[in-house]
Order: structure tokens, then sequence, then C-alpha cells
């Protein structure tokens, strides 16, 4: 493990560190933050996190940048790596009475340079979808908090789904929205779906269709974090239970359970290619679970305290060539599968794939993995072939570094039956991924979702789609049914029937559930270095920086190598009167918390949201 010796160096914050690739740089001119850069007090407030989303406008200058700090919400045009942030001029700022934003997560398959749709959760319950770039705000879903009364954990858009999206609570529920329904004013009414161990599916019993159309019961405590796979057939969920449960959300079923080493799991990611999931939390590991296997391959230990963030990099890999005796390909092909080629790839990937089923390895991936933690540290993994494949001799290989290129899939085959998701080779991830391990595959439409459908009677869910999705290179619309089993006709007396076995440490560790330490495969840190004063909430991969955000409010971003950007004319310091005179109207009073100005120019823009009248009743907010 990559540390520095001595106490004094320890505590020293880092601004730059050297992998294999080269040398990442903090690039100080890219700080995004609060507009008179005045810390946040972060003393109970929730996680800061960041959305990214892309425009696709014709000034070369399409990524957008959404973060919440407190009770703001900030939305910047993200110049990244190229020019200096000019945190004067937000496209849009809201302040948020009565409750603050927790999550949020932007819809990129209708993102464009006159609209674009942005959840965001808070925590009183409630979700809304605005539109930054019109500064609108179109809906308020759980306004009167009659669905759920907890915090939102987590929002995201349903993969390939214009108008779906998902919500996690800490009640340990999870419900499924259409921004094109209501929500009812009154409390709904649910009824059975589908049952499993330690989780619940209902449907809203209603005459007329309403928001949710599902709800899910997920395990005991908090539902800290899900992620969709990369192809978006499955949902990987984690709980302050200490459980990563992996579902067919199309079918609504059980693929696989992980429980952690002690404690909650706080978060989850999976790889490019759908093959491996990560997770972190408060056992200060990160655990790699195979999807093909449902087993835990390995742990990670850098951390000294809980981890908050996991998030794979998909434009940094490892590829080794083998001996050209042992390559069916030619160098062409081979080049080809580096750059990713769409049409050659694919077939180049064929090719490989026969030559795996006879146990050989012409090419095989080192994924590369971060994560960061509340002890302001970030840490860097690879995940091996030896690893991957422990049971397979080593090829004599020369190892080539692909620095920004989205990662293939292992050419290793287990010769397992079950579906992998993202089997075909993937498509560079697009930096407009609010996050690296939510990519949507190229599949996405509008969705028919369950409309006339909520009604009671086995006929009526038999066919049961959740979500139809349009493939973009085709002209024909594919429907993806499927039947979801025997619907009670029962709903109060149901509703919170989950099959609940208290799972007893001592009975799970030394299981497949959770293998004791030296059962597998300890990996240790490429590099591990304290990049922050306060807990680190953020970890995002974008083909030229990482970035990264802590509590305190500062969101950095870290060049690549060779990727350290051309700084624009320097900015005004905090401490220079802005031509707006909006730093000026911002700057905190003394003692303040930086809150702006009532006669700020900025403010005036300002959408103040939630008024006195949400406020929950007999809490203090």
């Amino acid at each position: 493990m990559a540390t520095e010796g001595g106490g004094k160096e320890m505590n020293e914050i880092k601004t730059q560190f050297t992998t294999r690739e080269g040398l990442y740089k903090l690039l100080p001119h890219s700080e995004y933050s609060r507009p008179n850069r005045v810390p946040f007090n972060s003393q109970g407030s929730n996680p800061v996190r960041v959305s990214f989303v892309n425009l696709n406008d014709q000034s070369g200058n399409g990524d957008r940048l959404c973060f919440n700090v407190g009770r703001e919400l900030y939305f910047y045009i993200y110049k990244g790596v190229r020019k200096a942030a000019d945190l004067s001029k937000p496209i849009d700022k809201r302040i948020y009475k009565g409750t603050q934003p927790t999550c949020h997560d932007f819809n990129h398959l209708t993102a464009t340079a006159e609209s674009v749709s942005l959840l965001v959760g808070f925590s009183a319950g409630q979700v809304q979808l605005i539109d930054p770039v019109k500064k609108e705000t179109s809906k308020l879903f759980n306004e009167e908090r009659l669905i759920d009364k907890s915090r939102v954990t987590c929002v995201k858009w349903v993969p390939g789904s214009e108008s779906l999206f998902l919500v996690a609570h800490s009640s340990g529920s999870m419900y499924l929205y259409n921004v094109e329904h209501t929500c009812g004013t009154t409390a709904p009414h649910y009824q059975l779906l589908k049952q499993g161990e330690s989780f619940a599916v209902h449907t809203c019993k209603s005459k007329s269709t309403r928001n949710p159309l599902l709800k899910w019961t997920v395990g005991e405590g908090a539902l800290n974090e899900f992620a969709f796979s990369p192809d978006g057939k499955f949902l990987a969920c984690v709980s302050q239970d200490g459980f990563l449960r992996v579902f067919n959300f199309d079918s609504v079923e059980l693929h696989g359970t992980m429980k952690s080493y002690f404690g909650g799991l706080l978060c989850v990611c999976w790889s490019p290619d759908g093959k491996y999931i990560v997770t972190g939390g408060e056992d200060d590991l990160v655990t790699v679970w195979s999807f093909v296997d449902c087993r835990v391959i390995a742990r990670g230990h850098g951390h000294k305290s809980w981890v908050s963030v996991v998030a794979f990099d998909p434009y940094t890999t490892s590829v080794e060539e083998s001996d050209p005796m042992e390559f069916s390909g030619s160098d062409e092909d081979f080049q080809d599968l580096l750059h990713f080629g769409r049409d050659r790839a694919n077939s180049t990937q064929s090719r490989l794939s026969k030559r795996n089923s006879t146990e050989s390895r012409p090419v095989s991936v080192t994924y590369r993995f971060g994560s960061v933690g509340q002890d302001t540290q970030l840490c860097l993994w690879d995940l091996t072939e030896d690893i991957l494949f422990p049971h397979q001799p080593l090829s004599r290989a020369r190892t080539h570094t692909n620095v920004m290129n989205a990662t293939s899939p292992p050419a290793g085959s287990n010769g397992n039956s079950v579906t992998t998701p993202g089997n075909s080779v993937p498509p560079p991830l697009p930096r407009s991924n609010s996050l690296p391990h939510s990519a949507v595959s190229n599949a996405g439409s509008k969705s028919s979702v369950m409309d006339g459908a909520i009604a009671s009677g086995v006929s009526k869910f038999a066919t049961l789609s959740l979500h139809d999705r349009k493939e973009r290179h085709h002209d024909k619309d594919h429907k993806r049914n499927h039947s979801v089993g025997h619907v009670s006709s029962k709903s109060s007396d149901r509703l919170n029937l989950v099959t609940k076995t208290k799972t007893d440490p001592a009975k799970t560790l030394g299981t497949p559930l959770c293998p004791r330490m030296e059962e597998v495969p300890l990996l240790e840190p490429l590099i591990c270095k304290k990049i922050a004063h306060e807990r680190l909430t953020v970890l995002i991969f974008l083909e030229d920086c990482i970035v990264t955000a802590c509590q305190e409010g500062f969101i950095c971003t870290w060049g690549r190598p060779g990727k350290g950007g051309t700084i624009g004319k320097a900015l005004p310091g905090p401490g220079t009167p802005s031509p707006l005179g909006v730093e000026a109207a911002e700057r905190a009073p003394p003692g303040g918390q930086g809150q702006p100005s009532p006669h700020s120019p900025l403010e005036s823009t300002c959408v103040q949201l939630f008024p006195s009248r949400l406020r929950p009743q007999g809490e203090d907010r």
C-alpha cells in the first residue's frame, strides 16, 4: 500500500499522486463551490452530492454540473480542465425552506441545450422535478409526505426511460414513479405483488393510475444506495442491515445477496461490463462481488473509516496481449478492441469469445476502481487477472495501459448459464453520467408503465411490463413482458409482510454470504492519499479528469496525466469585488453562514421553494 511515512506527512493534504499511467494533479482553477467560497458548516448536514449532464450544445461547453450544499442547490457550466471556473455566474441557484436536498439525477435521454430534467430528493421525503435551464419547477412528488416521511437517500431515472424514476428512503423502502402521474391526495393503499427472502413488492391499489406505481420493501433499516446495471436489467441495493441484494428489475426477482463483514453497506457500483459489483461501508472495506458466480472474490483494506463512495474508472484499462501463437485475431483486431470501434469491435469480441471457450485468455482486463471515505482519503484499486481467474495460469504477456478508453469485458469465461449484464462490448461511458456506475445502455425511449394495468386481478399482472425500451438504432419497438406471479387480493394485512429473518453475524461469517478475511484475497490500494479536510462524499471518473467533493462543499477536479488543461484569464479572487457585485453580496456577514443578502442580484433570481406550509408539523427542521 502506498502510504507516506511520518505523522506530519500523513496529515498533509495531497495535491497530486502518481499511478502507472502517470501524474494526476489537482487543478485549483477548476474548483467549484458556493460563490463566496466560504466553507460550509457541515455539522449534521446531508452529504454533498454532484451530478453531471451534457446538453450537446454547439458551443463545445455542453457539460453542466449540479451540486447541493446544505439547503442550497447550484447549477453551473462545467469547464473541467479547459478553463477556470466562474463561480460568480451560476446558471441556477435555489434555496429551500424546511428541508434540504440530499441527492439528484439528470435524465440524459431528454437533455438538450434548451431543457433538462433534474430530479432532486429531500431530507423530508419529497422529490422534485425541475428544469435548471429554463429555471422552472415542473412537479413535486410526495408533497404532503403521504407516501413516505423519511429522508430520500437515492434517486435515479430508470435506464432507457424518459418518465420513470426510482426513489429510495431511509425507511428501507423504494418507490417507482412516473412523472406523468399524480400522487393523489390521500395515503396510498397497496396490494402484494411479489414476496421473497427479506423483500416484498407491492402495487398501488387505486381506481385510477397514480404514484407510486410500485413499493419495494428491502431488508431492515435504511436503504442507503442503489445502482442499475449498465444494461438496465438488474438493480443492486445496499442497506443498513449490511446486505447487498441484486434484483432482476423487470421480473422483480432476487438474483443474489452478499453480507458485509460487519456494519451497514453505504455505497455500491457496477463494473462497466456488468460482471462485478463493488460495495463499501461501515466495515472500512471495499468488497468485490461476482455477478455471475454470486460470490465475494476479493476485499480491499486501505480506509481507516467508513467508505462513502465506490466507483469504477471506465477510462483506465490494462490490457494484456499474449504471445502471437495464443492470439487468434490479427493485430488490427486487437487495436479495434482497444479503441472500441463499435461494429468491428463486436465482431472481434465474438472471435475472442470462441477462443475463451477453449480456456485460453488472449486478452484480459484489469479493472480500475476508486473509493473515498470519511477518513478524507482517496484510494485507487486494480482488480487484476490473478484475482479474477485464480485457477488459470498467467500467460507470458506484455502489459498495455489504455487510459482514455472504456473497459472491455474480461475474456475469461466460467461457463455459467446466468445471463450477464452487458455481455457485448460496451460503448465508452459518456461524461454526462451523473454517477459512473449509472451508465445507460444504448436502449432508450419513452416508457409505457402499467397504465391501466394497476388493478386487482391476476390476469392484469400476467403481462406486466415495468418499462418498454426502443432501440435507438432500430425502427421497431421491442417489448419485454414478464410474468410477475400471483397477486394477493388482500392489501392492508399483507402490506408489510416481509420475510424478516434476523441474521446472526456469527452464523453468516464463514459462509458464502460473508467469507472470513483469510478466505478471500485481500487487495491493497495502488494509492491512498488524504485529499481533503472534511469527509469525502463524491468520486466521479470523467474522460479527462477525476472529480471529488468533500462535506465542506468544495468540488475538486484532478487532471489525468497529460490533461492539465489550458487556464483562461484569471477570475477575481474571493477578496476582489465581482463585476456583477454578486460575490460581494454573497459574502457572509460576521458569524453568518454565507447566505445571500436579501438585496443580492443573485438572490432575485433564486427560486424559493417549499414554503412554510410544507414544513412538517411538529418537526424542527
